[in-house]
């Protein structure tokens, strides 16, 4: 008598496609990530319709433009709505054309340190003995440095601006990438279905493109939505410290640095200029507020510890 065969109905999905509609409604239930994709998406809006809201003046759109030499601050009004840093630079040109500074460093720099991260978590996880000892040396001693110090030290040793900022920040924030996956790697790479595909002759590059990647990317996938708001937040104080960008770029670092002559106000008057530092802090706030909320919705979702909860 034949048996007939244990095949999956026709009309059941794809048990990839069934996981990752779960992982999407998942998210989308999740409060914390429809606020965090709320915020980021009023900021796409504006990294987007910059040249509509703030139309640039010069070649450069980075270049705030400014109405006179006064050094003290201008309040808000029909021509200035948020008003003007000293030197009379626009506040609000500033903070729009920012928005595109700040994306601009946040996906450069952890887009690249999750490739150099990948790369070099894989091989030393996957292949272990001396390349593993070799790579977290290496790593260690990025660890042993303070990372602000050095950021400042090389900073001034490539040159002053954003461009110094994006590539120092690269250099020292991948050591991060490279520990997490390759603890998830050491884990994973005994597993039974690992042996199998060894067994089966597959491949160094296949069985950790197809067999281990797959299923060790999501603590650096976490640890990345997560770190862009403290790139930001990094590259800011670099710019306030002086080592970012020129004064006048469109950079929310470098717009608290030329306020913050007048965080005090005047004498008798604190608040007389509250909106120079007020205006650009909130929205350095906000800005990594939508990014920090989105992360802990991906480690929410994401996480195997509290993903079927």
């Amino acid at each position: 008598m034949d048996t007939p065969s244990q095949e999956r109905p026709v009309n059941a999905a794809h048990p990839r496609w069934q996981e990752l509609t779960f992982t999407a409604k998942r998210f989308f239930k999740n409060p914390l990530s429809t606020i965090g994709l709320t915020i980021l998406a009023f900021f796409v809006v504006i990294a987007i319709l910059a040249p509509v809201i703030c139309p640039p003046k010069f070649s450069d759109p980075y270049k705030i433009p400014h109405s006179g030499w006064t050094i003290a601050p201008s309040p808000p009004s029909a021509q200035h709505i948020f008003g003007t840093t000293e030197e009379q630079y626009d506040l609000l040109y500033g903070i729009v054309w920012g928005t595109r500074s700040a994306f601009r460093i946040g996906i450069l720099v952890v887009g690249a340190n999750l490739v150099i991260g990948i790369l070099l978590g894989a091989l030393a996880g996957y292949f272990g003995g001396i390349v593993d000892e070799i790579l977290m040396r290496i790593t260690d001693v990025f660890y042993s440095i303070p990372y602000l110090v050095m950021a400042m030290a090389l900073v001034v040793a490539i040159g002053r601006g954003l461009t110094a900022v994006i590539i120092v920040m690269i250099i020292l924030e991948w050591p991060a990438y490279t520990r997490i996956l390759r603890s998830d790697i050491l884990v994973i790479r005994n597993k039974e279905y690992i042996m199998a595909a060894r067994a089966s002759g597959s491949s160094h590059f296949k069985i950790i493109l197809r067999h281990i990647m797959p299923n060790a990317m999501y603590s650096v996938l976490i640890l990345s939505s997560m770190n862009i708001g403290t790139t930001i937040l990094t590259a800011a104080a670099l710019s306030f410290l002086g080592l970012g960008s020129q004064t006048g770029t469109a950079d929310w670092g470098q717009i608290v640095s030329m306020c913050r002559n007048w965080i005090i106000g005047l004498p008798g008057h604190p608040f007389t200029y509250w909106y120079t530092v007020f205006i650009p802090g909130f929205v350095i706030t906000l800005f990594v507020l939508g990014w920090n909320l989105l992360g802990d919705a991906v480690r929410d979702v994401f996480d195997p510890k509290l993903r079927r909860k």
